[in-house]
């Protein structure tokens, strides 16, 4: 069986070893005033006394000392570094230490139990080792579970980017680490109470342990997630249409290469991608199970709340990544006391073709908790996890911030409005984008848009990348969030109809400006991924589905 184990370096001399060297040292102390009373009684009075003289000191020696720890609180944020001990990888026979930084927060104790709040690194990244990260969470009462994930850090094995068979039982043995410790808040037996922080790796890590325990045990374990920039579906935020992010697949794969964290097969498989043109059909076995979707597909869905924080300019995980947990990896009740809010930040890459727009700001979080999305969230679990009245807002809703960053408050993303536009046209393989006149400002749209419509195309991987753009003409017209889907038509085709998606946005169209279809036979994010000979994809009765938000 694995989990806690003794592998770990402690400055506290935890040593990875459930955080119980304090009751192994209160009983080598009790079992030397046993031993010392035994020989003692001994000596005067015989074995068979000496033995119960020992036992009666052993007994009120940790009843003492019980009693007197029965309400001790810690000075000071006490921060303790250890190991434990998790399964091997799939395949391999040697097990794999995951380490982490554990941090108590002043005034917390035996007498005064806390929550705990689990915080998860980015993928490349590792843990929090200085408390000073966690101010904001300490000052608010909360211990801190900082960790290397499989593969990063100061832990062993490779990243199996969040699968049930590895890092599944990687955050179990985490948990049961907790769940020893004297100073942490428990709903039950084995079960803390405890939310999640982190982002893109780290938010999906949210969900794997929320998902685990459901499936193990009923029930997930963690009480409250707040999840940024992370994926629902793994394959298709890595190649939408099977067509390949080459700048975030080499990305990856770099971010990979100073701790040869990914198996080979994976490096491999990337490569493959990017050479190819193609999502390898050897990758989809791995990331079959790594993410909500599988979840979800298996009957499986979260009955606790979650702070979705989803970049819409992130060009890797985006918006529609994050809009489809909300509505599909939480239950309606959950969800009426979760939030979604939409940022400009997460995994971004210049938008050089097509144009797209460049800004960095969170005006939806200034709006709910008047600060950082790190404010919302100490608000959101002070609500979820203490049962605080903060006043916090926005419960059920989503808030998506848009190109200038103002915020708009939506009860639904879904498209409300149609438009007929006749016929659209793209080029594919090169040419110059094609930019066709959408709606006119002023106008407010917020959520998932699509296309529909009978498509002609008559060579073969025929390729085109679509996204919304705003501008005062054709010619000026800009990325609304710079995001863009591709159309794959692999074989020739004539007059078939297709639904197509497009990136979600959230955009405010003033008077005087347009709304834009933006075709275009390449982009900058899905370099090499283009047409292999120039052409044309021809949409003819074209409708466009707009998530208009009423005025």
């Amino acid at each position: 069986a694995y989990g806690p184990g003794s592998t770990g370096q402690g400055n506290q001399g935890n040593r990875g070893n459930r955080g119980n060297r304090g009751n192994r040292g209160k009983h080598r102390s009790c079992r030397a005033k046993k031993w010392h009373r035994t020989a003692v009684v001994t000596e005067k009075r015989g074995a068979e006394a000496g033995r119960k003289a020992g036992r009666q000191a052993f007994r009120t020696c940790t009843r003492a000392r019980r009693a007197g720890q029965a309400g001790t609180v810690v000075d000071r944020t006490v921060t303790t570094d250890g190991c434990v001990v998790s399964v091997p990888a799939p395949g391999t026979t040697a097990p794999v230490r995951i380490c982490y930084s554990l941090f108590q927060p002043k005034g917390s104790g035996t007498g005064n139990r806390v929550p705990l709040i689990m915080h998860i690194h980015g993928f490349g990244g590792s843990r929090t080792t200085d408390p000073a990260g966690f101010s904001t969470f300490l000052d608010a009462g909360y211990g801190v579970l900082s960790f290397d994930q499989r593969g990063l850090g100061e832990s062993g094995g490779q990243a199996y980017v969040e699968n049930p068979d590895a890092e599944g039982f990687d955050v179990r043995g985490l948990i049961q680490l907790v769940s020893k410790l004297r100073w942490v808040q428990l709903d039950g037996p084995g079960d803390p109470r405890m939310g999640a922080i982190g982002g893109s790796y780290g938010g999906g890590y949210q969900f794997l342990g929320a998902f685990e325990s459901l499936r193990l045990r009923g029930v997930p374990v963690l009480d409250a997630l707040a999840s940024e920039i992370t994926w629902h579906d793994l394959e298709q935020s890595l190649a939408p249409s099977a067509v390949v992010r080459t700048a975030w697949a080499l990305a990856l794969s770099a971010a990979a290469a100073p701790s040869d964290a990914l198996p080979t097969s994976v490096k491999a498989g990337l490569a493959e991608g990017v050479a190819t043109g193609e999502f390898p059909a050897s990758l989809r076995p791995f990331f079959a199970r790594n993410g909500p979707k599988y979840h979800v597909e298996n009957g499986r869905v979260l009955g606790i709340p979650v702070l979705f924080g989803q970049g819409i300019t992130d060009t890797l995980f985006p918006l529609e990544q994050g809009l489809t947990n909300f509505q599909s990896a939480i239950t309606a009740v959950a969800r009426s006391r979760s939030i979604f809010v939409g940022y400009h930040g997460g995994h971004v890459l210049p938008a050089v073709y097509p144009r797209g727009v460049d800004v960095t700001s969170d005006p939806c979080s200034q709006e709910l908790a008047g600060g950082t999305f790190e404010d919302l969230t100490v608000r959101f679990v002070d609500e979820q996890i203490k049962g605080a009245a903060t006043g916090l807002r926005g419960d059920g809703s989503y808030h998506l911030a848009t190109p200038t960053s103002t915020c708009v408050d939506v009860p639904s993303v879904a498209a409300t409005t149609a438009v007929d536009v006749d016929t659209t046209v793209s080029p594919t393989g090169a040419g110059p984008a094609v930019a066709t006149r959408v709606a006119e400002g002023p106008i407010t749209v917020a959520g998932t848009p699509y296309l529909t419509g009978s498509l002609t195309a008559l060579g073969l991987n025929n390729r085109a990348f679509v996204g919304l753009a705003m501008g005062t003409d054709a010619a000026d017209a800009v990325l609304v969030q710079n995001n863009v889907l591709p159309i794959n038509e692999p074989t020739p085709v004539r007059g078939a109809q297709r639904r197509i998606a497009l990136p979600s946005v959230a955009v405010e169209v003033p008077p005087g400006q347009h709304l834009f279809l933006l075709a275009s036979a390449t982009d900058t994010i899905f370099s090499g991924m283009s047409s292999r000979t120039p052409g044309v994809i021809t949409i003819d009765d074209t409708v466009r589905h707009l998530p208009v938000v009423a005025s």
